[in-house]
C-alpha cells in the first residue's frame, strides 16, 4: 500500500498473512526538538453481526492479538559507502586486523551483523530500483517514449555495478573473517556467529537477485536481456554452489518442501537483525491509579454503611429488629455504592489515563531512546474525528452503515515520545529513525461468520433448466488512521481509510478507500488528555 510523508514520517499498511494485517511505521526525528511525539490512532468499523464488543474481545484480548515490534530504522548506506565509508561495518571490521580487535569480541559480531543489515538494505534498494527501470522500458515501449534514462544499456550498467559491488562485499568479508579467526582467539561462539552471518549474507544475495530475474518475466528474451538475466542466475548459481560447498542446508530443491530452507532463512535473518530491535519495559501506571481509586470508592462506601449504623445505633437499641433492618439495608447499600463508585470512577480514569506504559531501551548502552503509552476504548466511549468520519461517505454503503445500522467502533490509540537527541548517538551515527510494526491478528472477527461458500439457485432463459451458482460469503471491517507528529518545527496530521474483506479463512483482501491525506500542517497536539480534532483545510 501507499506510503506517507518520508520527510516526518512515513507509514506503510499491508496484509500480513491469512489472519494479520501490518501497520508500519518509521519515525525519523530532525532533531529541531528534544522531543519527537507522534500519535497514532486505528478505529476498527465492526459489523455487530461479528458478534465483537468489550465482552467477547475485551482489552487483554486485543493486546494479546496486537503484536508489537520496535526496532532502529536500518542504516542507508549504498554499495559504494559500504566499501568505501568511514562509516562502513565492513571497513570497521577491516581496521581490527592491523590495530587488533580493540574492544570485546561481540563487536565483531555487531559489526558483522551490521553489515548484513546495510548489505539487505542496499540490495532491496537496488531491487526495487531495477523495478522501476523495468517498467519505465515496458512503458516506454508500448508507448514508443522512454524515460530518459530508461535504456537496457543503462539498465545493464545498473545490474553490473551492484554484482560487482556484492561480490567484493562478499569477498571481502570472507576475507577478513578467516584472517580474524587465524589472527586472534575469538573463542568458540564467535566464529559460529560469523559463519551464519556468511550464510545470511549469502542467501540475502541470492533471494534478492533471484526476484530481480522474475521481475523481469514480461521483458523481451532476446538480446541485451538474455545477457542480463544470464549473468544475475550466475551469481545465484554460485552462491548456492558455495553454501553446497559448506553442506550447508540452505540450498532450494526442486522436489520437497523446502522446509529446511525456510527455517534457516528465517533464523538467520532474526539473527542477524536482532542488533537493531529495541527493548522495551512494559508498565500499567494507570492500575495503580485504579487501586487507589477502588481504596476511596472503598472507603465512601464504608463511610455510608458506618454513618447508617450510628444512626441506627441513636435511634434504636442494638437488640431491636429496627436496629437489625438498617444495618443490613446499610449493609446493601454499601456494597452497590462500592460498585457503582468503582465503575464510574475507572470509567473517568479511562479517559485520562492510558492502559499500557513501555519504555524504549538500547539494549546495548541501557539508555532511554523513548516512552510508549497504549490505549483502547470501546462504542461510546470512542469519538469518531470529524475528518474521519467524512471518510466513511464515500458510498451509500458507507453512509447508511453509521447511521441504521449498528457498528462496534474500537479505537486503539498510541503515542510516542523520542529523545531526538540519542539517536545520532546510537551505532555510531548510523541510526536516523525508529520502525514501529504493529500487527493485529483478526482471528477473532472469524469465530461468527458464515460458511466463505453458498450455493444459489439459477435459472437458465432458454430452457428453464434449473442450476447452480457459486457465491462467495465475506464481511467488510473499515479501518481508519490518523497520524500526527509534533517534531519541533514540524507538525502534520493526516488521515487513511482501508478496507478488510474477510471471510471465514481469513483475509482475502485489502483495498485502500482513501488513501494518506493531510487534514492539518502546523497544529501541535496536547501531550496529555484526549485528542482534539484537527483543524482542516
Amino acid at each position: 500500500m501507499a506510503t506517507g510523508s518520508s520527510e516526518l514520517f512515513e507509514t506503510k499498511v499491508e496484509v500480513h498473512d491469512r489472519k494479520q494485517f501490518e501497520l508500519k511505521l518509521e519515525y525519523q526525528p530532525s532533531g529541531t526538538d528534544p522531543k519527537s511525539e507522534y500519535l497514532v490512532e486505528m478505529l476498527l468499523f465492526i459489523p455487530r453481526s461479528l458478534n465483537i464488543d468489550p465482552e467477547t474481545w475485551n482489552r487483554e484480548q486485543v493486546y494479546a492479538d496486537l503484536h508489537n515490534y520496535v526496532r532502529l530504522k536500518t542504516p542507508v548506506l549504498s554499495f559504494d559507502e559500504i566499501l568505501t565509508g568511514s562509516h562502513s561495518p565492513l571497513l570497521q571490521l577491516e581496521q581490527r586486523l592491523p590495530l587488533g580487535l580493540m574492544g570485546p569480541v561481540s563487536e565483531v559480531v555487531y559489526d558483522a551483523k551490521m553489515l548484513a543489515c546495510v548489505t539487505r538494505g542496499a540490495l532491496r534498494r537496488f531491487s526495487r530500483g531495477m523495478k522501476k527501470e523495468c517498467a519505465h522500458l515496458l512503458s516506454g515501449a508500448e508507448t514508443e517514449k522512454c524515460a530518459p534514462t530508461a535504456s537496457p544499456q543503462h539498465l545493464m550498467a545498473l545490474a553490473r555495478k551492484s554484482i560487482r559491488a556484492t561480490q567484493e562485499i562478499l569477498r571481502r568479508f570472507r576475507s577478513t573473517c578467516a584472517q580474524l579467526a587465524q589472527k586472534y582467539d575469538l573463542g568458540e561462539k564467535a566464529p559460529a556467529a560469523l559463519r551464519l552471518v556468511d550464510e545470511y549474507l549469502s542467501l540475502t544475495v541470492e533471494q534478492f537477485f533471484r526476484r530481480i530475474v522474475v521481475q523481469m518475466e514480461e521483458m523481451p528474451r532476446s538480446g541485451v536481456y538474455v545477457e542480463l538475466r544470464r549473468e544475475l542466475m550466475d551469481v545465484v548459481i554460485a552462491d548456492e554452489s558455495y553454501r553446497r560447498g559448506k553442506k550447508l542446508p540452505s540450498v532450494l530443491a526442486s522436489e520437497g518442501d523446502n522446509e529446511e530452507y525456510s527455517h534457516r532463512l528465517g533464523f538467520l535473518k532474526k539473527y542477524c537483525m536482532n542488533i537493531l530491535f529495541l527493548k522495551v519495559q512494559r508498565s500499567s501506571k494507570r492500575k495503580a491509579w485504579e487501586e487507589v481509586l477502588f481504596a476511596v470508592a472503598a472507603g465512601g462506601s464504608m463511610a455510608f454503611a458506618l454513618g447508617v449504623g450510628l444512626f441506627a445505633q441513636s435511634r434504636y437499641p442494638q437488640a431491636s429488629f429496627n436496629f437489625f433492618m438498617l444495618a443490613v439495608i446499610g449493609y446493601m447499600f454499601k456494597d452497590r455504592m462500592k460498585e457503582g463508585l468503582r465503575r464510574l470512577l475507572s470509567s473517568y480514569m479511562g479517559k485520562l489515563l492510558y492502559e499500557r506504559t513501555t519504555v524504549i531501551v538500547d539494549p546495548v548502552t541501557q539508555d532511554d531512546v523513548g516512552v510508549c503509552r497504549e490505549k483502547i476504548d470501546y462504542g461510546e466511549a470512542v469519538q469518531v474525528p470529524p475528518e474521519i468520519a467524512r471518510l466513511r461517505t464515500q458510498d451509500d454503503l458507507l453512509t447508511v452503515a453509521q447511521s441504521e445500522l449498528t457498528e462496534m467502533v474500537i479505537r486503539y490509540r498510541k503515542r510516542i515520545a523520542l529523545d531526538s537527541g540519542m539517536l545520532p548517538r546510537i551505532a555510531d551515527g548510523l541510526v536516523s529513525g525508529v520502525t514501529d510494526i504493529i500487527r493485529l491478528n483478526v482471528d477473532r472477527l472469524l469465530h461468527d461468520m458464515d460458511d466463505p461458500e453458498y450455493a444459489l439457485d439459477y435459472v437458465d432463459l432458454e430452457d428453464f433448466s434449473i442450476g447452480k451458482l457459486q457465491m462467495a460469503k465475506s464481511y467488510r471491517v473499515d479501518v481508519a488512521f490518523r497520524f500526527a507528529v509534533d517534531d519541533g518545527r514540524h507538525q502534520r496530521t493526516t488521515v487513511r481509510l482501508v478496507r478488510l474483506v474477510l471471510d471465514r479463512n481469513g483475509i482475502k483482501r485489502m483495498t485502500d478507500l482513501v488513501p494518506e491525506t493531510v487534514v492539518a500542517e502546523s497544529v501541535p497536539f496536547p501531550v496529555s488528555g484526549p485528542t482534539p480534532a484537527p483543524v482542516t483545510q
